[in-house]
């Protein structure tokens, strides 16, 4: 054998020797063991066999760095994963009044107090969204909307086992209700990071589920009421809802261009207050642009549920019985549904900016909800309900359309999670301000329109921001590389920047070194 090869006898010694030295015992004290590996490598060598070569562990590739949002792809799977999200979590909460009769009689407790099991529920997802949207920054979205699944059908679960109304709270309202805040924002997020010049469209078709689930879910929930008592049909919603689990590991961690730069190589350190800052977006509270749309968002939102609290009272004020009253609550969701699926395609079309398109469907909403007390006739009022369903469902998806469009993909987690909070102010207070009005002034005319005036106001609002009299098309308003395609002229006066982040290596959406290096070099 060749001196100098690595499979002479004496390598082999030298090769044992240095293991039995790494495992603590000197080899030449185990003439046992040299013999036997001499006559192994002996026989190894006469048959032919080749020595084992070490494992060479490989590197992981890296991951790839995408320019802008692809647009398709795997994006339309996220789709249908937050189609599915929108519906097991606001289709339920819409549907959980089926069990309002239920829970009456087996508490023996006041309506008031009923209620508010739903209200906690959704007073927690919106006041919980930073939560979600803070963790998805740091962790990314999957494993939040995945542990959210988990919380929501755990919470609806142990609630079928309530023997008081404090359980009904306690684990609907707090332990559900902090599920759905860890879907929700993720999911819509995880769209809008997908998409660019579709984002519109594709958000649409994500709260599409919102409508179609609210008219399954009803009489389903019905029909698991009368078949297995309240007990086993909240069981059964409860392992519906632990289908978002599922839908939650379909969301695929996506790194953009922008990610890079908002991801700072640095010392690791603690959790400090700008650590904390920059995960729930805290640097946003002073993007004047941006707290703008927040209020004009809020006060919209004060006068968006109160038809859903007083049309169906106000009708059977009117003297129409209560299947006629509860037809145009009907009619109002079918023409949401609608609503979310042309103001979609609109947006996909881009012969309009997003924002002038929000205001359009936000003012003739508020016109159409000041139009309801002069609608005596029933034709006229489902007329009035029609137009209000519809023009009410368009804005919906535009409002999560136009935030990338003010503040950056960068901050889309933050930024929702932001806006869900604040806006649930205006939803807590504007359906007591109404109740308020009706007691006061003796009939329900006062509430609509005080519910326009709040959907006009905030129209006004929205006209206030940065560029929206530029009336160029939204192509010739693109600067390159500065901001996203989404619908023409920037909403904001100047881009907010990207928030720090955890350090590089833990950042749900980090690449490998060599990726970064070579996307700099292009």
């Amino acid at each position: 054998a060749d001196p100098g090869s690595s499979r002479t006898p004496q390598a082999w010694r030298d090769r044992l020797r240095a293991r039995r030295h790494r495992a603590g015992c000197d080899p030449s004290s185990h003439p046992r063991l040299l013999r036997a590996a001499l006559v192994r490598l002996r026989l190894r060598k006469a048959l032919g066999c080749r020595s084992p070569r070490p494992r060479v562990r490989s590197m992981p590739a890296p991951a790839a760095v995408h320019a802008e949002p692809p647009d398709g792809g795997w994006g339309w799977v996220i789709v249908l994963a937050a189609f599915v999200q929108s519906a097991l979590v606001f289709g339920v909460i819409r549907s959980l009044g089926v069990f309002f009769v239920e829970f009456v009689a087996y508490f023996d407790e006041l309506s008031q107090y009923i209620s508010w099991i739903t209200s906690i529920g959704v007073a927690v997802q919106q006041f919980a969204s930073p939560v979600g949207s803070a963790l998805s920054t740091r962790y990314g979205a999957r494993p939040v909307i995945m542990a959210g699944g988990f919380f929501s059908g755990l919470g609806l679960l142990l609630s079928s086992f309530a023997t008081s109304l404090a359980h009904l709270y306690l684990c609907i309202g707090l332990v559900s209700g902090f599920g759905w805040a860890l879907v929700f924002t993720p999911s819509l997020a995880s769209v809008a990071r997908y998409f660019k010049k579709r984002r519109t469209l594709a958000t649409s078709l994500a709260l599409t589920g919102v409508g179609l689930s609210s008219f399954a879910f009803s009489p389903l929930f019905q029909l698991l009421l009368d078949t297995y008592a309240w007990r086993g049909a909240l069981m059964i919603v409860a392992g519906m809802s632990f289908n978002l689990v599922v839908c939650g590991a379909l969301v695929r961690p996506l790194t953009l261009k922008e990610d890079l730069s908002a991801t700072p190589r640095g010392d690791r350190r603690g959790l400090g207050l700008k650590a904390l800052s920059s995960l729930f977006g805290l640097h946003l509270l002073s993007h004047w642009p941006f707290m703008r749309f927040v209020l004009a968002v809020t006060l919209v939102n004060a006068g968006y549920f109160i038809p859903y609290v007083h049309l169906v009272a106000h009708a059977r004020e009117l003297g129409f019985d209560q299947y006629q009253a509860a037809f145009l609550m009907s009619v109002a969701a079918v023409a949401d549904l609608c609503g979310r699926l042309f103001s979609g395609w609109l947006g996909n079309c881009r012969a309009f900016r997003l924002v002038h398109i929000l205001v359009t469907w936000t003012s003739l909403t508020g016109v159409s909800l000041i139009l309801i007390p002069w609608g005596r006739g029933y034709p006229l009022l489902v007329a009035i309900s029609l137009c209000y369903g519809f023009c009410a469902g368009a804005l919906t998806p535009l409002v999560f359309s136009i935030i990338p469009e003010i503040v950056g993909i960068g901050n889309i987690f933050s930024s929702m999670g932001l806006l869900q909070m604040i806006e649930s102010i205006g939803g807590l207070l504007g359906a007591p301000l109404s109740g308020w009005l009706k007691d006061t002034t003796g009939d329900y005319a006062a509430s609509f329109l005080a519910a326009g005036s709040f959907f006009l106001a905030g129209s006004l609002v929205l006209v206030s921001l940065p560029g929206f009299f530029c009336l160029a098309p939204p192509a010739l308003q693109e600067p390159a590389g500065k901001r996203e395609a989404g619908a023409g002229a920037p909403a904001a006066a100047a881009s907010v920047p990207v928030g720090l982040l955890p350090p590089h290596e833990d950042h749900p959406y980090s690449v490998m070194p060599d990726a970064e290096k070579t996307l700099a070099e292009s």
